[in-house]
């Protein structure tokens, strides 16, 4: 059985830890209202952007846009999203399963790439033979400036890559914010565009000006960079709410594991009074007997 000492020390620690936790479940909790503020100041736009873009696909034929072109998947791009900092239960090591997983199963045939946002997933893609070099698309770090034009940056930059013709395919991989206690790790098709089929929301009586292929050709590639943004911050909202989330259970683990320590300190304390009041007992009764 451990002293009373080791005890108390581990009590102490304890309580730091809890504070420190608690102090960061609140500091999440704060960054993440400001993240589901900018998602959802975003949302109206990119619904009806998205909307207006299925509407004109729907009833257009789109397959001479460059964007759109289906090359089969030879050669592969994934943009895989993490975070900066652990310390936010499985949020990481979620991405870096789910871009595993297509790398050996969905895409195993196919010669892939990984452009890595977020120190974690760069960590554990830094020795791999598959992984870019994020200068070539943009900012080497976004989530210390995420704003909608270095996000841009990097969405032109990802869609010359496309139009070059070096992938096939482009993929974002990426945590989606559902609530502070769940995200939803999702892999979506970036390029090439695919086409709406669904034409019995369209409307045949629209007169547009200037014509639809105009149109669609100034919509795909604002479509694009708020597709890209979005991913970011629904990334970046999910990443506080799992860390708000994991750390809320650490405080409580650390509140049970103090109480229990507290509980065996006080029975350690009280066997330690009870074994002096018997040997003061014990000596007063030899004293007599002597």
């Amino acid at each position: 059985m451990a002293s009373l000492k080791e005890i108390k020390n581990r009590i102490t620690s304890i309580s730091s830890t809890m504070q420190i936790t608690s102090a960061m479940k609140m500091v999440s909790a704060a960054k993440l209202k400001r993240a589901q503020d900018a998602i959802t100041q975003m949302k109206p736009y990119s619904l009806k952007l998205q909307d207006l873009l299925s509407n004109l696909t729907a009833s257009s034929d789109i397959s001479e846009n460059p964007l759109s072109a289906v090359r089969g998947e030879s050669s592969v791009l994934i943009l895989a999203i993490s975070s900066n900092r652990g310390l936010c239960g499985g949020f990481n090591n979620n991405i870096l399963k789910r871009v595993n997983e297509l790398i050996s199963k969905e895409y195993a045939s196919s010669n892939v790439n990984i452009i890595c946002f977020g120190k974690k997933i760069t960590d554990a893609f830094r020795r791999s033979e598959k992984r870019l070099d994020n200068k070539l698309v943009g900012s080497e770090d976004i989530f210390s400036n995420l704003t909608f034009a270095n996000a841009s940056e990097i969405a032109s930059n990802v869609t010359n890559l496309f139009l070059e013709g070096k992938y096939d395919k482009v993929v974002i991989v990426y945590n989606s914010f559902v609530n502070a206690s769940a995200q939803d790790v999702k892999s979506e098709q970036f390029l090439p565009i695919i086409a709406s089929g669904n034409t019995s929301d369209v409307a045949s009586d629209y007169i547009f000006e200037p014509s639809k292929s105009q149109i669609i050709e100034e919509l795909i590639p604002k479509s694009l960079k708020i597709q890209f943004f979005k991913a970011l911050l629904d990334s970046h909202a999910a990443e506080h709410g799992a860390r708000m989330t994991a750390m809320h259970k650490a405080t409580d683990n650390a509140k049970d594991l103090k109480r229990t320590l507290t509980l065996s300190y006080n029975k350690a304390r009280q066997a330690a009074i009870t074994n002096e009041i018997l040997e003061i007992v014990g000596g007063a009764e030899a004293l007599k007997k002597s």
